[in-house]
Parts: C-alpha cells; sequence; structure tokens
C-alpha cells in the first residue's frame, strides 16, 4: 500500500544533460529557496528519472546547478529506497571497496567497472527543510556516492583511470551522442 502521492507524477520530463556539458563538471551551488520551485524541480527530477529508467537523477542532469538527487534504487536484498535530498553532505563511506558495473543517464548507454564503497550515508535535508540521514549499503549506496559525485561535478568516468578510462571516452566518443566532442583525452 503507498501512502502520500506518487513522486514524478505532476512533473515535467527534461531534456538530459550529457558528458561534455559544463553543467556536469561544475559543483551544483547550495539550495536557499525552498518554496514551489524547489518543489516543481523535485518532480521534475523524479518524472525525468523514470521516463528515462535511471535508479538516480541529479539536478545538474537536466541543467539546474543546485544540490538535489532524486532516487528510486533497490539495494542488494531488494529492498526499495526511494526518496530524494536537498544540500546533500557524504558524512560517511566505509565497508569493503567493491568494483562494480556502472552506468549513468548522462553517458547513455555505456558502463564501466567503477568502484565504490560498500556503504554509504548522507545527511541533507527534504524539499520542505525537514532534516533527512539516507544510509545505503550495497547496489543502493554505489547510488548515493554516485548522484553525490554529480553534485561536486564530477561523473563516475572520472574516477576510472588507466585502460578503463580509456575505453569508456573512445566509447563515449563513438557513441551517437558524443561524436566529434574531445573530452577525456590524454588521461
Amino acid at each position: 500500500m503507498r501512502h502520500g502521492p506518487i513522486p514524478g507524477v505532476h512533473g515535467r520530463v527534461r531534456p538530459l544533460t550529457l558528458l561534455g556539458e559544463p553543467v556536469l563538471h561544475t559543483p551544483c551551488r547550495e539550495v536557499t529557496d525552498f518554496g514551489p520551485e524547489l518543489d516543481r524541480l523535485v518532480e521534475d527530477l523524479f518524472a525525468t528519472m523514470y521516463a528515462a529508467q535511471g535508479v538516480g537523477l541529479a539536478a545538474n542532469q537536466i541543467g539546474v546547478p543546485l544540490r538535489v538527487f532524486v532516487y528510486d534504487c533497490p539495494d542488494d536484498e531488494d529492498n526499495r529506497h526511494l526518496g530524494h535530498v536537498v544540500n546533500p553532505r557524504l558524512v560517511e563511506l566505509d565497508g569493503v571497496t567493491v568494483r562494480g558495473p556502472e552506468g549513468c543517464l548522462s553517458l547513455p548507454g555505456l558502463e564501466a567497472g567503477t568502484e565504490r564503497h560498500d556503504h554509504a550515508v548522507i545527511e541533507g535535508v527534504t524539499r520542505t527543510g525537514e532534516p533527512v540521514t539516507v544510509h545505503g549499503t550495497g547496489w543502493f549506496a554505489r547510488c548515493l556516492q554516485h548522484e553525490y559525485d554529480h553534485l561536486e561535478g564530477r561523473v563516475y568516468a572520472d574516477r576510472l583511470t588507466g585502460w578503463r578510462h580509456r575505453r569508456l571516452m573512445r566509447q563515449a566518443s563513438r557513441a551517437s551522442w558524443g561524436r566529434g566532442t574531445s573530452w577525456g583525452r590524454g588521461r
């Protein structure tokens, strides 16, 4: 049984920003206005994430440089985690480091083995300013770290080195959305 409104139902699907667009590579600003515009942004993030069949989405992935992300992601035990965080802070990373497949809606169709901690804790507030703490393990911990990275101006490709990074950049440059770009060279 579901209580409360379904997130994203009243949102608008927005275009996704893609690797190489400056808004993805610049740290986002803190949210200071907790009014109707923030409500609309959160709804649009959910609507866009669901339309793109993702498990998380940060505001800069739709071109808005604010510290907000949404998620609807299972953990390794298939427990569903659904919510959003405004002005998140990554306050704890621990557990084993696991290299696992990671993709991104801003690098559509690509993925690479990326190292992440198996446990993460994010603190922030909701769109109404209520404090929130989110604990993630396994796949959900990976999602939290991934979305937090976006707000810091990083994409998962930035965590790759050597042949993994070179291979992903080659694949991105060959993708229809990445043709003609020159990012990521020389790493």
